[in-house]
């Protein structure tokens, strides 16, 4: 069993950057693929991010690519997801999840953990 505990959330003005970090628990992480979602007020979860067990491979959305970068550093058992240049629709509590039978699926069904969230706030 994994889990997971998100921070780095906090409020930031259009154009700026944040940094996530998942820390989990359980000395099998990096048997786990890791995924980044976000739910913004009165929408569905959506995928943002995924990354594979060593760290070699990562897939993107398409409304994040090439400004949302994720990572993983398995000698920590931590995720990171770092956003830059964003945007008030990145505005949604994000969640980072793991993944024990795969990678790279931006079907939430597919992830076995979550963590709690943890709230980003971009401003206009």
């Amino acid at each position: 069993q994994v889990q997971l505990v998100e921070s780095g959330g906090g409020l930031v003005q259009a154009g700026g950057s944040l940094r996530l970090s998942c820390a989990a628990s359980g000395r099998t992480f990096s048997s786990y693929g890791m995924g980044w979602f976000r739910q913004a007020p009165g929408k569905e979860r959506e995928f943002v991010a995924a990354i594979s067990w060593s760290g070699g491979s990562t897939y993107y959305a398409d409304s994040v690519k090439g400004r949302f970068t994720i990572s993983r550093d398995n000698a920590k058992n931590t995720v990171y997801l770092q956003m830059n240049s964003l945007k008030p629709a990145d505005t949604a509590v994000y969640y980072c999840a793991a993944d024990s039978t795969g990678w790279r699926s931006p079907s939430a069904e597919r992830y076995n953990y979550w963590g709690q969230g943890t709230q980003v706030t971009v401003s206009s």
